[in-house]
């Protein structure tokens, strides 16, 4: 059920290149609203729904819609909906909702890192890492559990372990659920991401701890990632193909089946600029992982891809996607980000006009022009905002449009400038800031509550109060 939701609620997005995108934005925010459930008993009843099925709850799904959803976190429960995995999980507070394989990708210190941002909720950080450390217990849940165990808040057997070469886990715990790496055995690999996951946390966990002072934490977490670091490096690296793999538990030689999961060593920071350049070459290979639709979540020179879809052999998927284009980032690839953020919004718009029910899909065909099918034949779940609309909304605004960073912390935005005529986003809201930032070609208009710093590519600019306006070629004020 839609709960009081309008769209001046969220950002107002313009971009007059491609008015389809901002159809898209509008649709993808009203279908996300309409997943703003209650759910009596839950210790936080208000969530975020992941648009599969209102009975269980998934920590992957919820914490990639917490990026979309702080762009109006005053009105869409983001973080908050990740409370009803903390508390059931470490608190023993019961649910009457099942957790979905608690052993799923370990997103939490990423999703609050970023939230934070925005929100400045510095009170939030605190309980996390110090009050009840829930950051670091779930670190140390994925470190210590055992295949087979189960727990009273999920109906799932684990499916993670770990020893000195890795982790063993599977396809479906890992949510890419019949990717071709594993046959989902768990005993078959040392699965490559779930180890950059870890990485990614103890990292978020470190970052988190400096910026409430907490330098203990900071310094303790900041060396288990050095450690990940080092084993992703020495181990899962394959100089033959230049990419990051699995390593099969058998030989702990390395799996040769390229999927988007290569790129979370990137996104945890964890390659030199060397070897981040041969990972990111598979990006701009129409016969990898390129294309008109880009980033399959397996390469198109496999024999496990399939053009249909068929979920994960091949199906694009938007949290994949926006992982990939985040850890470009990471290595400043912003017009490469920014190219196939484009190209992945353009492949969902053409499926909203052309395809009936027009509406936005759990996953896409990464070729021709439809939704993509499921494991066992038909389509995917329509309406799936859920974290489609991560494409639709947190890639125009970061990579397309280029906003791709705010700081409430700082009163900082950071922009790639990119010339495309007019566009821009109004109504940014982060912290106490409110701000309008639009761009046509060589001209910057800003409007805001408060001081707040832009910083572009080119230059650094102080916006006061009220009107602002900038040309980039003069880099000066235009009274």
């Amino acid at each position: 059920m839609q709960i009081n939701f309008s769209m001046p609620q969220v950002p107002e997005v313009v971009f007059d290149r491609e008015p389809g995108f901002v159809r898209l934005y509008e649709a993808a925010w009203r279908l996300a609203a309409e997943h703003i459930v209650t759910t009596p008993g839950l210790p936080v009843p208000r969530h975020m729904d992941e648009a599969f099925t209102r009975e269980r709850l998934w920590i992957w799904d919820s914490c990639f819609m917490t990026f979309y959803c702080r762009y109006a976190f005053r009105h869409f429960p983001g973080t908050e909906s990740l409370d009803n995995f903390y508390l059931p999980m470490y608190d023993g507070v019961e649910s009457p909702l099942k957790i979905h394989h608690p052993d799923n990708p370990p997103l939490f210190a990423w999703a609050e890192y970023e939230s934070f941002k925005f929100t400045g909720d510095r009170q939030r950080i605190r309980r996390n890492l110090v009050e009840k450390r829930y950051l670091q217990r779930h670190y140390e849940f994925l470190e210590n559990v055992r295949i087979g165990e189960r727990f009273a808040h999920s109906f799932c057997l684990d499916m993670l372990q770990k020893n000195e070469c890795g982790y063993l886990w599977s396809g479906t715990a890992s949510g890419m659920d019949n990717t071709p790496r594993g046959n989902d055995i768990p005993a078959n690999l040392y699965w490559m991401d779930i180890l950059a996951q870890q990485a990614l946390s103890a990292l978020y966990i470190s970052r988190l701890a400096d910026c409430i002072g907490e330098t203990a934490i900071a310094t303790e977490y900041r060396e288990r990632y050095d450690d990940k670091k080092t084993l992703l490096n020495r181990c899962y690296f394959d100089e033959v193909d230049g990419c990051y793999y699995d390593l099969h538990a058998a030989t702990v030689d390395v799996c040769r089946v390229l999927t988007p999961a290569s790129f979370w060593p990137l996104l945890a920071e964890v390659a030199d600029e060397s070897r981040a350049a041969r990972q990111i070459a598979v990006l701009t290979d129409p016969e990898k992982l390129g294309g008109e639709f880009p980033i399959p979540s397996v390469a198109r020179d496999t024999p496990y891809f399939q053009p249909d879809g068929c979920y994960w052999r091949g199906g694009v998927w938007m949290p994949t996607s926006y992982m990939v284009i985040k850890s470009l980032e990471k290595y400043g690839r912003f017009e490469l980000a920014a190219e196939l953020a484009e190209r992945t919004i353009g492949g969902m718009l053409r499926v909203f006009e052309k395809y009936a029910p027009h509406t936005i899909w759990e996953a896409y065909a990464p070729c021709g022009t439809a939704p993509a099918t499921g494991r066992r034949g038909g389509l995917v779940r329509p309406d799936f905002c859920g974290w489609s609309a991560l494409g639709p909304i947190a890639l125009l605004i970061e990579n397309v449009i280029g906003i791709h960073e705010v700081d409430s912390t700082a009163g900082i935005i950071r922009c790639y400038r990119r010339r495309q005529g007019k566009h821009g986003v109004r109504n940014l809201c982060f912290g106490d800031f409110c701000c309008d930032i639009i761009f046509d070609d060589d001209e910057i208009e800003v409007v805001t509550n408060k001081d707040v710093t832009l910083i572009t590519q080119e230059e650094r600019f102080c916006c006061r109060p009220g009107m602002n306006h900038f040309n980039i070629k003069q880099k000066e004020l235009v009274q």
